[in-house]
């Protein structure tokens, strides 16, 4: 077994990766049978897609704190415990549902439940995959966990589909549960080695704030960031009214429902498969937009109402303009972040992806109540052509930065140890340049400046000396002193080159002085007062 496939080599990895297609098969199954129930218990479309907007909304709400929880929780007893949350949503799915209790309400709470938990599974998997397979085998292991949720998104909905209409919703909910007990007793039989102690461990509120400074610092996820919510805020439009479309558009069953849901799944994988002869033609910049114009033509031709084997090969187009889509944004985002802040930023995207999805699922079934389904769609398609090629001139980064960890700063010299929640820290460094070289040593210093942020500073300036105008001294602040080590373990190789072009502006021949001022504790500040 080679190339893609690689990574199922790993016992561990291979075993997990089915249980997690297992899953994905079974929380499918799980959702279609609630979008399909909440068109028996209410007509109204803004209900039908307050359930889009109850799935994703906590992952908006939760990402990033999900993503320092896999950072400073043991992943495998973490994950257990989400499935068994997962796990006791659906059996309250399938026990109200066998006694006929389902309402709309309940349904959107144990949907937003249900949300909670792929909230705080999706970082914390994601972030196991390292400790799954060897180094060379990542990318490809990424690729086969993309290519798992696109087998469960084609097996899944069709087989909740024939269950819904054959069995009834009790069965289908049950099946589900019957899943998360294969997912649980893989998580089991996994024997994850405990984490090493370092002393450098950051605790929660600490990395939040980390995780935030760096989202806020760097302009490159910016882009990412927002070429994804105006993709996703139009395009949840097909996905927050497809239950009306089948049901009343098309006049189809519950069975017809889960065969379209399959045929998105199906066409992901198609989607998936092509990708790499896609990359070697297109750039990332034409694959969204390529994805934008299938996507819209995908919600103008469902508004016609057309035939059921048009609309599942529509459903095929749209599922692989999803997953390219889907993909290049993530793949984009994996590339320009580095590995210390990796789950934390992923989490990020996250948050703005389903925040996106939620707010325009609302949006979209609120406009669908005034100006009925098939208007809706066209406006959504028309709107998504006309920002798609808005933001095609905001160019998505190339991602080809080296940001491995370059280990290039001196250990900070002291006199005695510093306690490490001592804090804040500034740290100056003095620089001689000559008042030639001034605008364009500025003008690097000015890029430094969104390299100390990221890494986390949270305040940065540069001052010249009144006396010598030549002396300048860039300047910054950081909460304590072990957010300051840690800096010295974040710096890329990358941003090592932008510091070394700052360096050769230094026109003395000792290197730039550094200096570490600490904050004086309050218990001591007493013996300064006059």
């Amino acid at each position: 077994m080679s190339g893609s496939f690689a990574p199922l080599r790993q016992p561990v990895f291979a075993v997990l990766w089915a249980a997690t297609v297992l899953g994905n098969t079974g929380s499918f199954m799980r959702d279609v049978a609630s979008s399909w129930l909440v068109t028996d218990l209410s007509a109204s479309p803004a209900a039908v897609a307050m359930i889009q907007a109850a799935g994703t909304l906590p992952i908006f709400l939760l990402a990033i704190p999900a993503g320092v929880l896999s950072d400073i929780l043991d992943r495998r007893k973490f994950l257990i415990f989400i499935q068994v949350m997962l796990a006791s949503v659906s059996i309250s799915l399938m026990i109200l549902s066998h006694l006929g209790l389902l309402s709309v309400s309940s349904l959107v709470a144990l949907t937003f439940l249900g949300g909670i938990g792929a909230a705080l599974m999706g970082p914390t998997w994601q972030s196991i995959v390292p400790e799954l397979v060897e180094k060379q085998d990542l990318k490809s292991a990424v690729a086969l966990n993309s290519l798992g949720i696109n087998i469960a998104r084609s097996i899944g909905p069709a087989t909740g589909g024939f269950l819904l209409a054959a069995f009834g919703a009790a069965v289908t909910y049950g099946a589900d549960v019957l899943s998360y007990i294969f997912v649980i007793a893989a998580l089991l039989w996994w024997r994850r080695p405990q984490d090493a102690d370092d002393v450098l461990s950051e605790r929660f509120t600490g990395a939040f704030r980390a995780g935030l400074r760096y989202a806020r610092a760097s302009r490159e996820l910016h882009v990412v960031l927002i070429r994804a919510v105006v993709f996703f805020a139009f395009a949840s439009a097909v996905w927050a009214l497809l239950p009306l479309v089948a049901r009343n558009l098309l006049e189809g069953d519950a069975g017809f429902f889960g065969i379209l849901l399959g045929a998105v799944g199906a066409g992901a994988i198609v989607g998936a498969l092509v990708m790499p002869r896609l990359r070697q033609k297109l750039d990332a910049d034409q694959l969204v937009l390529g994805s934008v114009l299938v996507t819209a033509l995908v919600m103008a031709s469902l508004a016609l109402a057309p035939p059921k084997f048009i609309a599942f090969v529509l459903l095929l187009l749209l599922g692989g303009a999803w997953i390219v889509a889907l993909t290049t944004l993530n793949g984009t985002a994996q590339a320009i972040l580095p590995n210390w802040v990796r789950g934390r930023a992923l989490a990020v995207y996250l948050t703005v992806f389903n925040g996106a999805m939620a707010g325009g699922s609302l949006g979209w079934g609120l406009i669908a109540q005034e100006l009925g389904v098939p208007t809706t769609l066209l406006v959504g398609g028309a709107g998504l052509v006309i920002a798609g090629l808005v933001m095609h001139r905001i160019k998505l980064p190339i991602g080809e930065a080296d940001l491995t960890a370059s280990h290039h700063w001196p250990e900070p010299l002291t006199i005695d140890p510093v306690e490490h929640d001592r804090g804040p820290v500034i740290i100056q460094i003095e620089y001689c340049v000559s008042r030639d070289s001034r605008p364009d040593f500025i003008s690097a210093l000015t890029r430094l400046s969104a390299e100390r942020r990221r890494d986390g500073a949270y305040q940065w300036g540069v001052m010249e000396d009144a006396a010598d105008p030549e002396r300048i001294t860039e300047w910054f602040m950081v909460e304590s002193w072990a957010e300051h080590l840690r800096q010295h373990h974040r710096v890329s190789k990358a941003d090592a080159d932008i510091q070394a072009e700052v360096l050769r502006f230094h026109s003395a021949a000792e290197p730039p002085k550094v200096t570490h001022l600490l904050a004086i504790e309050a218990k001591h500040q007493k013996a300064f007062k006059p």
